[in-house]
């Protein structure tokens, strides 16, 4: 039986070993077939679904996002409108999160303006860990 070896596929895709079966096991990636041995065999769908999800992961998408886009066909046969849906949704998270940051990143940065960095007592980065403490 020719085909993929778990490590061959991990290599390929640049998924470790342990994440491909976990996806096996989650339903996210097909169970491959088997040799006589026990030993999986990966075919090429395999590799594009895996390298489908670890993009998706890279850029973002929860696992629930990704199993809906591989729920409505996956990279073979998911339809435009319906996985758009599921990338606006995910657009707006991020642009929610991009906003946080933006105002995370002008307190620290005025915090740590207002920080003497000498070795004081007294400090400003101190002060607004204990105010946001309480």
């Amino acid at each position: 039986m020719a085909g993929i070896s778990i490590g061959e596929l991990s290599r390929l895709t640049g998924v470790h070993i342990e994440t491909i079966r976990y996806f096996e096991k989650v339903g996210l990636v097909d169970k491959p077939d088997r040799t006589e041995g026990g030993h999986r065999v990966y075919a090429d769908q395999h590799v594009r679904r895996l390298g489908f999800i670890k993009r998706a992961r890279e850029l973002g998408f929860s696992p629930d996002e990704v199993r809906a886009i591989l729920s409505l066909g996956g990279p073979e046969n998911a339809c435009c409108d319906e996985v758009r849906e599921i990338a606006v949704h995910h657009l707006e998270q991020v642009r929610r999160k991009m906003a946080d940051l933006a105002r995370l990143e002008r307190l620290l940065a005025s915090t740590v303006e207002r920080c003497s960095g000498g070795h004081v007592p007294e400090c400003a980065v101190i002060d607004m860990l204990e105010t946001a403490a309480s």
